[in-house]
């Protein structure tokens, strides 16, 4: 798909469509300090609303949920800090929480299986280090790596409050997921924009060698997976483009 197509998101009102990351032009560069700014003030809110929904209603309190899941700490540098990464995009962040979620969930119970909770105690660095690793591998499989998603399924395994909580963890993070979303549509499009694309795999861009590693490589091997396919020219314009 290059550039110049028509976006779905086009026929939408312009009141609408700017929330959901559309723009009929490019934004303009904003400024260092207005980047830092809606950083500081979409993190802060994101995980203010996370922690006073899990925090204080009775229904979360009740069946032992934990005000916050901690690897959205990390998902809010990349979702507020670096909205234009491709790793920060809505498919690796609720798709990445929801397969860490679910790996770590099966393995956990898995080795649940064991005769004895003592057992248990002493395998917990295996369940832990298999989770974490089998979401990695998942996660590239379907197009929706998010680093801080590689700690949601270590949780379930290493965390006795979310392994308390056992498959309830799933819905815990789908919501948490949505909530960190909504904050971002709306924080991110006020001055900048977000997100970048919406179904479209997401690619890690390798940074180019630094000289003093024995870089720069070669043309043909330092090209960025962005770079080598020809419907996505750049990552902050072809991906635009792809919902």
């Amino acid at each position: 798909m290059s550039t110049s197509t028509k976006h779905r998101l086009a026929r939408w009102p312009p009141w609408l469509s700017r929330w959901l990351g559309y723009r009929a032009t490019p934004p303009p560069k904003q400024p260092e300090y207005i980047v830092w700014l809606w950083s500081f003030i979409g993190a802060f809110c994101g995980i203010s609303l996370i922690q006073a929904i899990f925090g204080q209603a009775q229904y979360f309190i009740s069946r032992g949920v934990p005000p916050i899941v901690a690897s959205y700490g990390a998902s809010a540098v990349l979702i507020y800090g670096s909205i234009e990464a491709p790793l920060a995009q809505p498919r690796p962040l609720l798709g990445g929480h929801f397969i860490g979620a679910l790996v770590g969930v099966c393995i956990t119970k898995l080795f649940h299986l064991l005769p004895t909770e003592e057992r248990f105690q002493q395998l917990e660095w295996l369940a832990g280090s298999l989770a974490c690793a089998t979401s990695i591998v998942a996660m590239q499989v379907t197009g929706t790596t998010h680093p801080p998603a590689g700690a949601t399924a270590l949780l379930a395994a290493v965390n006795s409050d979310i392994r308390n909580i056992g498959w309830y963890y799933l819905p815990v993070v789908l919501l948490t997921s949505t909530l960190a979303l909504v904050v971002a549509l709306l924080l991110n499009n006020i001055q900048r924009r977000y997100p970048v694309f919406w179904f479209h795999p997401a690619l890690s861009i390798p940074a180019p060698v630094s000289p003093e590693l024995g870089g720069p490589e070669k043309d043909n091997q330092s090209k960025s997976p962005v770079e080598s396919k020809g419907s996505i020219e750049t990552p902050k314009q072809g991906l635009i483009s792809q919902v």
